[in-house]
């Protein structure tokens, strides 16, 4: 198989794991896995897999200063690899708008940091440059995440947002952003506002997946994670 087009189009990743998981009882990035396996580094270690030789593809963490680490074992034979922790966007330097950064906030500061690398790529209308972005409320791999979504990242040609949804609802943090809606994301927060919903509405198009992922998203308690180790291990 040539793995040389697997990531065209993707610009970096981001995993949000900032979340505070009061209901969890534990940061959501800090819950163990029954393989012993941090789920953090779960969802380091699959984006790592969609690294091919001549790829080095930003993987950001956004964990909003919490600090963590990352198992070394997930980087070992990954010379071209770059994970790094990134801080959330603020439009000033107040300890209070740190302690509130919702997660446009953390994809913000991605797309900023993707930009730096490659300003033209980003900004080129004629280019699709995504941003993949993860939440830690989610046990579905970047690679299956990505392979689920870049069929529709090549058709969507007037939809900067592409994300999963149910048959009830959207999964707009298991999904792509295209990088040249940055601007307006910036101005979005500069005005005070967070909800992910509005700003994404008018540019959103949805991609539908298998009941057998339903189980592994969106759990916000020791039951939910419970019922998605569950999900995961009889796929």
């Amino acid at each position: 198989m040539n793995n040389s087009n697997l990531v065209t189009g993707l610009a970096g990743i981001v995993i949000l794991a900032g979340g505070a998981s009061k209901r969890m009882g534990t940061p959501k990035a800090a819950l163990t896995l029954p393989t012993g396996e941090r789920l953090l580094d779960y969802h380091v270690r699959h984006a790592l897999e969609l690294n091919v030789a001549d790829t080095n593809l930003p993987i950001m963490i956004a964990d909003n200063g919490r600090g963590f680490d990352i198992n070394e074992n997930s980087m070992q034979n990954r010379p071209h690899s770059a994970v790094s922790h990134i801080p959330d966007y603020t439009s000033n330097e107040s300890a209070e708008q740190i302690d509130t950064a919702g997660a446009l906030a953390a994809i913000e500061s991605a797309m900023q940091t993707l930009m730096k690398v490659n300003v033209s790529a980003a900004m080129d209308k004629n280019t699709s440059s995504w941003l993949m972005v993860i939440s830690c409320d989610s046990l579905i791999p970047a690679t299956d995440l990505w392979h689920e979504l870049q069929r529709a990242s090549a058709q969507a040609t007037d939809k900067n947002v592409i994300c999963l949804t149910d048959d009830s609802h959207l999964y707009p943090l298991l999904g792509l952003y295209q990088l040249s809606v940055e601007p307006d994301l910036k101005a979005y927060i500069d005005s005070g506002q967070r909800r992910v919903m509005p700003f994404i509405k008018p540019m959103v198009q949805s991609v539908p997946f298998a009941k057998s992922w339903q189980h592994l998203t969106n759990f916000n308690t020791p039951e939910d994670f419970e019922q998605a180790c569950t999900a995961l291990n009889n796929l």
